[in-house]
């Protein structure tokens, strides 16, 4: 196969919520307490709620600068390719990099809605998740049949209105739902819980996949603030085996049959990881009373739980060790790992000597069938190669664009970045109260 024959279905990018977002999802009486965004004096744009400012608006959307300019800062729209936050302008981006769907996590609000969360109304809170999920179905996925995977926002805060809000988008034909890797530092129970039952089970009932996405419990792992920030950005995506484990040996997934995503988490480790569980589990069910009703752990693993990598060689070529049927390829946009404008080029780079209907399984079947992905009934299969979609918008610029001008460069020339200076990164987006 070449790279202009790929299809291509990403599971794992982002949006930059655009400022007009709440503007036709809800009703007057709940408008002037909808998130806003606000111009600081600092030429920075933050959204703001209930009177609390909220971290910088495109954390790390830094696709399309030259690496050097890769950070955390605070930006402002006008920084940003366009496509980060613009519907149209995101699917000329897609074309240019022969994408043919996207799967997008949220930005602002957190991955699994915490932002509503923390909120002691929590009528306000169910009204604004809600009509956060109504925007991405229906105005964000829904400008482009066939292009995008809608994924709702949980009501994380109570199961049973998770769960009503899981059947509800389900009715909407949305068949994803964002999850933590780690409700406990965020206050709930663990996902070892009978809390979580009635979540569960609707996700179940309705064939709803979990998406758990790295660093959706207490954030990023750092682990000391003088490390290079390289050493965070090295171990994050492998840090999601601890969620790999909790599901496994939880009483949830031998009790529903739900599918679970592990989203940005690299599939290289995942032949040990399941290497091991057996071995644990043949060594130590005796007195730990573990059943898999005749199963080994790797067999259920594979049967429940989809993989996910954007950039991972050794994973490919460990790929039927990991379950050639649950592995999904992800692109990152807008993110400083993403692949993009070049991810046909990228996987074909390791995807030598790989048969073609592996490979098809790997870039958008297994994608389309676990999230019920229609693209072919909207798109005519010939024109969702890599090479059809990038004869589409010729035109876009992927050329590597200064955003930074004059300014003086965001970190210490010459000097290792830490996960300090990060950190000092992030909080500066409250330098500046906003107005």
């Amino acid at each position: 196969m070449k790279a202009e024959d790929l299809i291509l279905v990403s599971v794992d990018d982002h949006i930059v919520e655009p400022p007009d977002m709440f503007d036709n999802v809800l009703a007057p009486e709940w408008k002037s307490r909808a998130p806003r965004t606000v111009r600081k004096a600092d030429g920075s744009d933050v959204w703001v709620f209930e009177g609390a400012q909220l971290p910088n608006i495109g954390l790390n959307a830094v696709v399309g600068r030259p690496p050097e300019e890769y950070g955390m800062e605070p930006t402002a729209y006008e920084q940003m390719r366009p496509g980060c936050y613009d519907v149209h302008e995101r699917v000329r981006d897609m074309n240019a990099n022969g994408v043919l769907a996207s799967l997008c996590f949220p930005s602002y609000p957190g991955f699994s809605g915490n932002l509503f969360a923390r909120q002691e109304d929590k009528e306000l809170a169910r009204v604004m998740l809600q009509a956060y999920n109504d925007w991405h179905i229906d105005e964000w996925c829904g400008a482009y049949p066939g292009r995008f995977i809608p994924l709702s926002l949980p009501a994380i805060w109570d199961a049973e209105l998770a769960a009503e809000e899981v059947r509800r988008v389900s009715r909407k034909g949305c068949h994803a739902v964002s999850f933590s890797q780690d409700p406990q530092p965020l206050g709930f129970p663990s996902l070892h819980s009978e809390h979580w039952f009635p979540f569960w089970e609707a996700c179940a009932d309705t064939g709803t996949v979990v998406c758990i996405h790295i660093g959706s419990g207490a954030g990023m792992h750092f682990t000391s603030p003088d490390a290079p920030v390289d050493v965070m950005i090295t171990t994050t995506p492998i840090s999601i085996v601890n969620c790999a484990a909790d599901l496994l040996w939880s009483e949830a997934l031998k009790k529903y049959p739900v599918k679970v995503a592990l989203s940005e988490g690299g599939i290289g480790w995942i032949p040990y990881f399941l290497e091991r569980a057996d071995y644990v589990f043949e060594h130590h069910h005796q007195w730990t009373h573990q059943d898999f009703g005749g199963k080994r752990p790797s067999e259920v693993f594979r049967e429940r739980i989809l993989t996910c990598f954007i950039d991972d060689a050794a994973g490919v070529k460990n790929r039927h060790d990991v379950g050639i049927d649950t592995i999904m390829w992800e692109c990152d946009y807008p993110h400083s790992d993403t692949t993009w404008p070049e991810a046909p080029e990228r996987l074909m780079s390791y995807l030598e000597g790989v048969p073609d209907d592996e490979i098809d399984k790997m870039t958008h079947e297994n994608a389309m069938r676990e999230f019920r992905l229609d693209s072919f009934d909207h798109i005519p299969r010939e024109k969702c190669t890599a090479g059809a979609l990038r004869a589409q918008s010729p035109d876009v610029d992927v050329a590597p664009r200064s955003v930074r001008g004059g300014l003086p460069p965001t970190f210490e020339e010459g000097k290792p970045v830490t996960t300090a200076d990060v950190t000092k990164q992030i909080m500066s987006a409250f330098s500046t109260p906003a107005e």
